[in-house]
């Protein structure tokens, strides 16, 4: 509040000065440490830009279909027409491995997303109200970490089925604890600040101060464990994919190729191998760049992690 001394503003108004100062901070500690970190946060970005693009932009980027078979063509290698050649119903490999990038990231993000949601919004409560609402937020949260979470998404997918909104259902709720406890560990601090302290003062509405004040202040924190969370969802889905109790063919998810490609590994690797690199490829780059963000707006982490 010393900033602010000798200027004639409201306890109101200083709240909100405090908040968004804090925001800003944020923003250029982001792009001048991330962008400069080095060749290889930018070079996975771009990796990680160019298979959005690729999920995004599919149809246009090629002429085949992912589903259409042709027997005649099966199992052809490497060609002007079949750029990756051509699967064991004669599909394009190629085509397939854009589409399964789309399955691949619309399952991470919806997964994400919904244990972002929840998660994000159970740690608030719990770390604003404390006491009794924390005990009872936090001990269900303890019981469902004591699960695996590969273990639970086997158990649910095999009950409710495997379609794309069921598994990113599924894959979310799994996700959910490792959101309370980083937003129920940083409203723990924040709500001491001087500035949330302020704003319970001149009375306004505790959801107005948990989403306002709080909530902004823990985005640095929330989006690089969304920024992982997205690569473990893509991973958790392609396991279950591969297993045969997630995704299932035809769809061309990158788990459910690598398990048919298995197959004939020993004549035509680049059905098991194109898929198996797509997913190493996408997963890494987004934990590099899910790094490098940690670093840009959180730099106290820099380099522990």
């Amino acid at each position: 509040m010393s900033e602010h001394l000798g200027k004639d503003i409201t306890m109101e108004e200083w709240v909100k000065l405090e908040s968004k100062r804090r925001r800003k901070d944020a923003a250029k500690q982001f792009f001048r440490i991330f962008f400069g970190r080095g060749w290889l946060s930018k070079c996975c970005l771009v990796v990680l830009v160019v298979f959005i693009l690729a999920a995004v932009f599919c149809p246009l980027l090629t002429v085949y279909s992912p589903y259409e078979q042709s027997l005649i063509d099966a199992l052809q290698g490497p060609s002007r027409e079949h750029l990756l050649g051509t699967d064991n119903l004669g599909r394009d490999l190629l085509t397939r491995t854009m589409y399964g990038a789309r399955i691949s990231l619309c399952t991470g993000l919806l997964s994400s997303l919904i244990a972002m949601v929840i998660g994000v919004t159970l740690g608030l409560i719990a770390g604003y109200f404390g006491k009794f609402v924390s005990g009872v937020i936090m001990r269900v949260v303890d019981a469902q970490l004591s699960i695996p979470p590969l273990i639970l998404t086997m158990c649910l997918a095999a009950i409710f089925g495997g379609s794309i909104l069921s598994i990113s259902i599924i894959i979310g709720i799994s996700s959910v604890p490792m959101y309370v406890r980083m937003v129920y560990g940083q409203v723990l601090s924040l709500r001491e600040n001087d500035y949330v302290a302020a704003a319970d003062l001149i009375g306004q509405n505790k959801l107005k101060i948990m989403f306002k004040h709080l909530l902004p202040n823990c985005f640095a924190t929330i989006i690089v464990l969304f920024t992982g969370n997205v690569g473990i969802s893509i991973m958790i889905e392609a396991g279950l994919a591969y297993l045969g109790i997630g995704i299932t063919a035809p769809t061309p998810a990158w788990g459910t190729m690598v398990s048919e490609g298995y197959n004939y590994f020993m004549f035509k690797p680049a059905l098991a191998l194109v898929p198996g690199i797509a997913l190493m490829l996408l997963i890494i780059s987004l934990n590099i760049v899910g790094d490098g963000l940690r670093d840009a707006l959180d730099p106290r982490l820099r380099g522990k992690l």
